[in-house]
């Protein structure tokens, strides 16, 4: 198999940041106000995907894709934050419960989209948090809607992106189903092309290995003696009982 040169290019256009507010991301962003987009069906039947990150490690802005929730791997990150959590509890430690639960993992939802009056521009893919998951997921179960992915008989959905207006707010976002079914774009001939370019989603973030994740979690932990200092177990974090980590996530939601 040759070299996938789009692939390449992705790759270089967001090392360079150049992914960020233009037409040739493959990432969809909402504008302030009202959008139509169309979820297109997925290969494998399943248009709303889950993918699970860590935040706050090392330079790593978009996320850190966790091994262990992702592909049943050992994550690094994971199991410090769990024993950090721990040794926390034990000693009433609250500077370092916010720092375990900032490294917990955080799910994050995606969907293969076209973005109406912008179908030149292939399919996208669209990012999202629970409370559009949610939304979205109900919509698909609803059987008064059908199959609303459907190339011929699908449905828009009116996306209405409501930016913060204060410091520390997050952006609001409300999804609406449109009434009435239309076709995933007017030129029955270019729905075929259309979906031959898919974005590869196994491909859109990086995959680091425990190994390499092992590296970034111990720079980081050199280099920042203070968070080395709230856990005697920063040099064994791998060998934790595989268990501790949901034991952790449970006394998090607990809390």
């Amino acid at each position: 198999m040759g070299i996938d040169m789009g692939l390449m290019r992705r790759k270089l256009a967001t090392l360079r940041g150049e992914n960020k507010g233009n037409g040739n991301s493959v990432f969809f962003r909402p504008d302030d106000g009202d959008t139509d987009i169309r979820i297109v069906p997925a290969p494998d039947g399943d248009p709303l995907k889950e993918m699970f990150f860590h935040y706050n490690v090392g330079n790593h802005q978009g996320g850190i894709m966790c091994p262990k929730r992702n592909f049943g791997e050992r994550c690094p990150i994971c199991d410090f934050a769990s024993s950090l959590w721990r040794e926390a509890a034990d000693n009433n430690d609250e500077e370092s419960k916010k720092l375990a639960k900032s490294l917990f993992v955080r799910t994050r939802y995606f969907s293969p989209v076209v973005v109406r009056g912008r179908e030149e521009e292939g399919i996208k893919v669209y990012g999202y948090g629970k409370t559009a998951y949610e939304l979205l997921l109900g919509y698909i179960l609803d059987p008064e809607y059908g199959d609303v992915t459907d190339i011929h008989e699908g449905t828009d959905i009116t996306l209405t992106y409501t930016k913060p207006t204060k410091p520390g707010a997050f952006p609001q976002t409300n999804l609406k189903m449109r009434r009435n079914t239309s076709p995933l774009v007017e030129d029955v001939d270019a729905i075929s092309p259309l979906l031959d370019r898919m974005p590869d989603f196994d491909s859109l973030f990086e995959r680091l290995t425990p190994e390499q994740i092992d590296a970034i979690l111990d720079e980081q932990l050199a280099s920042d003696g203070s968070a080395e200092s709230r856990s005697s177990q920063t040099t064994k974090y791998g060998g934790e009982k595989k268990d501790t980590v949901d034991r952790a996530f449970d006394e998090l939601l607990a809390g």
